[in-house]
């Protein structure tokens, strides 16, 4: 048995504040391989989690707010936004459930925020996901660019344009 205690989620939450990324995760699942993969996500306003979409037919994410505020934001596949969904733990929208095949990110509206995220499994990180050619990776230049419009893009607006690598 597992139980996870608010001790727990806030050094998760402080984790999250000294990463690079500004966001860390702790796993609930034993292995990797495991048919259902369920974690604590950990994010701070900044981190960029880049758009993508899970590929294998099934690949749908369940998201719980446990503590703060965030947005999950879906796409046309040329990076249109067609949905902003808020979820917070004082809103009336606390779960989220990503179709698979969905174009999709989330962006931390609120210092630790803590989701529950729950999906199908096994976790292979070569093919667990494809990312959106029209975003940034992460550490790119534009990425701070993408963050700004990430949090204040109206339904049906296109993302900045790519600069391209010479």
């Amino acid at each position: 048995m597992k139980v996870i205690q608010d001790e727990d989620l806030q050094q998760l939450t402080s984790v999250a504040k000294s990463s690079l990324r500004l966001r860390s995760h702790l796993n609930i699942h034993p292995k990797e391989s495991d048919a259902i993969q369920r974690l604590c996500l950990a994010m701070q306003p900044g981190t960029y989690v880049r758009p993508h979409r899970h590929p294998e037919a099934g690949k749908w994410e369940l998201f719980v707010v446990i503590q703060g505020a965030a947005d999950v934001l879906l796409f046309q596949a040329n990076g249109q936004l067609s949905d902003r969904i808020p979820i917070a733990d004082t809103a009336a929208n606390r779960i989220v459930e990503i179709p698979e095949q969905t174009w999709h990110a989330v962006i931390a509206k609120q210092e630790n925020t803590i989701l529950f995220e729950v999906k199908p499994g096994p976790y292979t990180p070569l093919d667990d996901k494809h990312f959106a050619d029209w975003a940034p990776p992460e550490y790119d230049s534009q990425v701070e660019e993408f963050l700004q419009w990430f949090n204040t893009a109206e339904i049906g607006s296109l993302p900045p344009a790519r600069l391209e690598k010479v």
